[in-house]
């Protein structure tokens, strides 16, 4: 058995942090409202939606416009308990055999150590011909991080890893086909924001509480040589007052099979 790459109970704690601190929505944001958007076309009233990540306490109102009734589950105990929730890890939870009609998932898929399972117990969930939408951060994220912890790295003479890896379209595709959805589609959306420093960034970052949480992430600072690589990396690759950084959302869709059907 592999071991796991990241460190649940940190992601907890990240996401408590983030609430704690004020939670920065811009990309969530983003994220549920093409959910919303995409529920808008199609024709049929929803029963019931299970809503996995819930970053806004509101949310659960939002798409209950939509849908008859929601549940919403998020890893991070205060996010849940704020959107009169449960707290759940992907891989487990604990709901009835085909209970919802809709699943929702906003940016968490990217950070759970066993994806096909996580998938899994979606579909388990889902009623026959229930829909699964949802939004994870994709592989070409955070370039210029990637690059100035680079040159943290070689200042230092050792690489650790300091960002998370990405899953790519292809692969979630055949994930969630894999997993025994029907008709999966992967969207692509790259949100540029531009920072007047890294340290910005990584602000925004942690009020996602989407810092590192690897279980092999380095357990000590960078030496001061070290972030000053980092940070002059940051801006040489920018116009000299600002940097863009790239976020990449990945939008997917997929259905669970109707009764009588088996995917092919």
């Amino acid at each position: 058995m592999a071991a796991d790459l990241f460190d649940m109970e940190l992601r907890a704690t990240r996401r408590d942090r983030a609430f704690r601190g004020g939670v920065e929505l811009f990309l969530y944001e983003r994220a549920f409202d093409d959910c919303l958007d995409r529920l808008a076309l199609v024709q049929r009233r929803f029963r019931s939606a299970l809503l996995i990540g819930c970053p806004d306490p509101d949310w659960p109102k939002r798409l209950a416009a939509r849908v008859d009734r929601v549940e919403a589950v998020d890893p991070g105990p205060e996010f849940a308990t704020a959107a009169n929730g449960l707290r759940a890890n992907e891989e487990s939870i604990d709901v009835p055999t085909g209970e919802f009609d809709l699943c929702v998932a906003i940016g968490t898929f990217d950070t759970v150590n066993a994806l096909p399972l996580a998938l899994t117990a979606v579909r388990r969930a889902l009623t026959p011909d229930g829909l699964f939408l949802g939004a994870l951060a994709g592989g070409n994220s955070l370039p210029q991080l990637r690059a100035a912890m680079h040159e943290a790295d070689r200042t230092e003479g050792v690489a650790v890893p300091h960002v998370h890896p990405r899953i790519d379209p292809p692969t979630l595709a055949a994930l969630l086909a894999a997993a025994g959805f029907m008709n999966p589609v992967v969207d692509v959306d790259r949100a540029q924001v531009s920072y007047k420093s890294l340290g910005r960034l990584v602000s925004d970052l942690r009020a996602m509480g989407a810092t590192n949480i690897l279980k092999a992430r380095p357990r000590r600072a960078l030496s001061r040589a070290a972030r000053q690589a980092a940070v002059d990396a940051f801006a040489a690759a920018g116009d000299g007052r600002r940097t863009v950084e790239i976020y990449e959302i990945l939008h997917f869709a997929a259905w669970n099979p109707a009764a009588g059907l088996s995917r092919r």
